[in-house]
């Protein structure tokens, strides 16, 4: 970190006067085009295509994205994400190594993803290139994203591995991306259509619809909604040593409504350009802890999710341009009735609003060597009836400077991004204004003359901003805080191949060792009073960890193919503060071994699937004592899918069993899973 500040205001006046230059010339009005044209410069990591390529090539590019990416890279796409028996985007991250998804329980629990154990809000998570935010708590509750208009999942360690990207890419620990369904218009179709509806356990019922039409040769539009309703009503056994009963969760009932339309075209200079509008709303009970023999709660919440947002990509010569734009509005209301004040029933209501924009430039110097200027403005600003609420307002402003070398066996990257943050308040001290500076460096070696080995290595430091809660949250907020500090290193390999004419038809690994640190972790802790307490930073956190990926796929006969995936990963995340209670201790919910296994068949019209996920030993306290044990879970699920054809059109027809042997677990003590349940689901596409 750079903590000289005449250094850092001086270089963030260089990066936003530069950005600001060479920018402005470049950027033009969003308008649309019904004429036919083809981009001159395909990238993989810009904007969605028109016309897309075939499933073929397709598959190709993600093998090679993987294999040469300067950071661990995992990806879920299309098929795969069928095959899996997930509902939510929460749900197909924990076949992710490396990965601990904090699950609330049922199908309306809060579900929040932590990578490597370096804690949730290290994790940013982008919906088709731009981040989703949440200043509030710096949590995005990943149940709330179906997977019905998903076409890929990416998970990448320390960053995604393109320097032609926002400032908002590099400012993070780790980033998972969602990209919406793109369109296919073969065979000189102009409209495509998909309607799905599932249905099962906790009295779910879920349909959705997705219409994409070819306005021109030039311009697409889609339209994705989705319908979501469940009593969330399922069995659990509850025992605390002295009873042992089953009883049932009544609180975790849910409805969601989500709109999606977007507009993507091509301009007659070849520019892109992408306009999303998002609205989503829900309606859903809060499970609580269930202890003190307490089954049932009464807390509800009400969200409303809305944002509009724009891309465009522009190539003029050897100079490139990506800005991109966005407007969020969000609504949250909690009632507690279990609580009455003196104006009644305990009713908050909260409203955020963020502006954001960026301007990323990109420069080839030569062939082998490309610059990229950055920069970006955020705007957050958080509203509450609380009493004595701060009313606070945070003004972001993102600068990186990135560099790559690529050679045909060797690629370098480099980048050094500022970060600039001014907080004001209406009542209330304010959080001082942090100035940092954070490097990192990327390295990708192909020592062989075979392509299909590979070595990795990256080193990034980054920090995580308090959150508005934990700075301005009124029964516990505390203005002097640090954020927290980290230093990742990673060294690992890629090795994939694939065979022709060859039972085994394809195999790949890819493992990595990594070492991280977080200094100034954020942590609650009780004051004087047990009922108010205090945001403060407290030690040192070390993670060293082991991670690996292997995949095959066998062709046994021409209408018969296997596919199989296993996951590994073993955590030693230690408190490393000599000075803590809980000193050489693993960190509250980090198992030290987890993974994950993957099988699938397909033959002819019918496919099914196999999946099983471990999660090891863990503790739910700081201190690892008998007291604080959390026992391992593990799960079993199948599922069987029947493709046919009716009048021409596409029939899908799912059934899938979770939990198969109806195991009783615990993600977080004292928040009881669902046993064995059930769902099916029927997919038409015209």
């Amino acid at each position: 970190m750079i903590r000289n500040k005449s250094v850092v205001k001086a270089l963030n006046c260089v990066f936003l006067v530069a950005a600001s230059i060479i920018g402005c010339g470049a950027f033009v009005p969003l308008v649309s085009s019904a004429q036919n044209n083809t981009p001159k410069h395909v990238s993989t990591d810009s904007l969605s295509k028109v016309n897309q390529l075939n499933e073929v090539n397709i598959k190709k590019i993600k093998i090679s994205r993987r294999q040469t990416s300067s950071t661990p890279l995992q990806i879920l796409s299309g098929e795969e994400l069928q095959k899996l028996n997930s509902l939510s985007v929460a749900d197909a991250v924990r076949f992710f190594s490396g990965v601990q998804l904090k699950d609330y329980g049922g199908i309306g629990g809060l579900k929040t993803i932590n990578v490597r154990s370096m804690g949730t809000n290290h994790t940013a998570v982008f919906y088709d290139g731009v981040q989703l935010g949440n200043a509030q708590n710096g949590q995005v509750d990943l149940g709330k994203f179906s997977l019905d208009n998903i076409e890929e999942i990416e998970l990448y360690n320390g960053q995604k591995s393109s320097i032609f990207q926002s400032a908002k890419g590099l400012a993070s620990g780790s980033s998972l991306y969602l990209k919406s369904k793109q369109p296919d218009f073969a065979n000189c179709r102009t409209q495509k259509i998909r309607a799905a509806i599932k249905g099962g356990s906790f009295g779910l019922v879920n349909p959705s619809l997705l219409w994409q039409s070819k306005i021109s040769n030039s311009v697409y539009s889609s339209v994705s909604a989705e319908y979501k309703n469940a009593n969330g009503r399922y069995k659990f056994r509850a025992t605390n040593g002295v009873y042992d009963t089953t009883a049932v969760r009544t609180d975790g009932d849910i409805e969601t409504m989500r709109l999606e339309l977007g507009l993507n075209g091509v301009l007659p200079d070849s520019s892109k350009w992408r306009i999303k509008l998002y609205g989503y709303k829900d309606n859903q009970g809060l499970p609580g802890a269930v202890v003190n023999n307490v089954f049932a709660f009464s807390q509800r919440m009400w969200n409303r999710n809305l944002f509009a947002q724009s891309a465009y990509e522009k190539t003029v010569g050897k100079y490139s341009l990506l800005a991109t734009a966005k407007y969020a509005n969000d609504y949250q209301r909690y009632l507690n009735p279990d609580i009455v004040t003196v104006d009644g029933l305990q009713e908050n209501n909260y409203y955020q609003q963020e502006i954001y924009v960026s301007l990323a430039n990109k420069l080839e110097l030569t062939k082998y060597w490309d610059v990229v200027l950055s920069a970006d403005y955020q705007w957050n600003k958080l509203n509450a009836d609380l009493y004595r609420f701060s009313y606070p307002v945070r003004n972001t402003i993102l600068a990186a400077l990135a560099t790559q070398l690529h050679f045909e066996r060797l690629d370098l990257q480099a980048s050094l991004l500022s970060t600039l943050k001014y907080d004001s308040t209406k009542r209330g001290p304010e959080d001082p204004d942090r100035n940092e500076l954070t490097p990192t460096i990327l390295v990708s070696w192909q020592p062989f003359n075979q392509k299909e080995f590979r070595l990795r290595s990256f080193f990034k430091s980054i920090f995580r901003m308090p959150t508005f809660n934990d700075l301005y949250y009124t029964p516990y907020g505390f203005t002097v805080l640090k954020p927290e500090y980290t230093k990742q290193y990673d060294l690992g390999f890629t090795y994939l191949k694939a065979y022709e004419n060859k039972l085994l038809s394809q195999f790949s690994i890819q493992a990595d060792a990594y070492y991280n640190t977080v200094k100034d972790k954020i942590v609650a802790v009780p004051s004087n009073n047990q009922a108010r307490w205090s945001m403060v930073n407290l030690g040192l956190v070390e993670i060293k960890g082991l991670d690996v990926n292997i995949q095959s796929a066998w062709q046994l006969a021409s209408d018969l193919s296997l596919t199989a995936a296993l996951t590994y990963t073993y955590q030693q995340a230690i408190d490393a503060a000599p000075s803590s209670p809980s000193y050489k201790d693993q960190i509250t919910y980090v198992p030290v071994h987890s993974g994950s296994f993957m099988a699938g068949a397909a033959y002819k019209y019918f496919s099914a699937n196999y999946s099983f996920i471990y999660t090891g030993e863990r503790y739910n306290q700081s201190t690892n004592n008998i007291y604080n044990y959390v026992r391992p879970w593990y799960t079993h699920d199948a599922a069987v899918h029947y493709n046919t054809r009716w009048n021409k059109r596409e029939i899908r027809i799912n059934a899938e069993i979770n939990n198969l042997l109806n195991q009783d677990y615990a993600v977080i003590e004292n928040f009881p899973m669902p046993g064995r349940h059930y769902r099916f689901g029927l997919t038409y596409n015209y």
